[in-house]
């Protein structure tokens, strides 16, 4: 059975980005924040990316169709019709937790909850459920609308059943599912990632090559779209530090320690492309001051 209704928690660049795909692939879509100015930011984006999708010809139905299956909404209440809620809120168990219970509260029976998190455990949040069984993790990576990867991930009592229809939501809307069969920190694609991130910046406190060269090289000499800073700034220094913060606390294991740079970063509130500051810096319009 197909999913027909999501909510999406949270419109900052993930929640945004999730709720375009779905819309895309035909699906009613409910895009929650606590922000009004929020949620009309997300919208601009929105239209501007299926726009972009649209004059390349790769979307054939009209803009105006596909960001009319968005409803902007303040509160949880479209929870009670939802197939499927997705929450994509700021990095943090605690604030996680408090936004299941909510859901848990509101949804019908049968209503899958999915965490959009990087690295929080998926067992920790269907805990504050009456319904662990139907709680996974649907991990997309940035920017959301391009990367073809999906993560789903069980966590210690998720079902196969949920875990099966979290696999074919993911084909649904035209992404590959990489399936994640033990709830450990950081899941399978960050504990690869991380390390090289954290190694980079290491190399930028040592003075051993700049931002600049170090993503150029990894463009270069790796095949990559984007670097390692700039694919940082795009996402959020505090989203990386959050990932990595919760890895830590989760494991004890001092390598997932944020490095000292970026923890003085985020300090700093040099947070990436929305705040005008991370590893590099922008002008007003997001373009990236040279």
């Amino acid at each position: 059975m197909s999913i027909k209704k999501v909510l999406v928690i949270g419109s900052g660049l993930m929640g945004s980005g999730i709720a375009q795909v779905c819309a895309q692939a035909g699906i009613q879509v409910s895009l929650n924040d606590v922000s009004q100015e929020a949620l009309e930011r997300a919208m601009k984006n929105i239209a501007w990316s299926v726009g972009k999708f649209i004059e390349k010809g790769a979307l054939t139905e009209k803009k105006e169709i596909i960001i009319g299956r968005i409803r902007q909404v303040k509160d949880f209440n479209a929870a009670a019709e939802a197939d499927l809620v997705i929450e994509a809120v700021f990095e943090n168990l605690e604030l996680k937790q408090e936004v299941f219970k909510k859901l848990d509260q509101i949804c019908g029976p049968e209503t899958l909850l999915a965490s959009n998190t990087s690295a929080i455990a998926i067992t920790e949040l269907a805990a504050v459920t009456t319904r662990p069984e139907k709680v996974l993790g649907l991990h997309f990576f940035s920017p959301v609308p391009m990367m073809q990867a999906v993560e789903v991930i069980k966590g210690m009592v998720t079902s196969n059943e949920t875990a099966i229809k979290g696999r074919d939501f993911v084909l649904q809307i035209g992404k590959e599912p990489i399936m994640v069969n033990r709830d450990i920190a950081g899941f399978v694609i960050n504990r690869i990632n991380l390390p090289a991130n954290m190694e980079a910046m290491r190399l930028v406190e040592q003075g051993v090559a700049t931002v600049e060269d170090i993503d150029k090289g990894l463009r270069l000499a790796s095949g990559r779209k984007m670097g390692i800073f700039e694919t940082g700034d795009m996402v959020g220094l505090d989203i990386t530090y959050g990932a990595l913060m919760a890895m830590y606390k989760e494991t004890g294991d001092p390598r997932w320690y944020p490095p000292l740079l970026l923890r003085r970063k985020v300090k700093a509130g040099h947070l990436g492309r929305k705040t005008g500051k991370g590893w590099y810096e922008y002008n007003p319009d997001g373009s990236r001051k040279v």
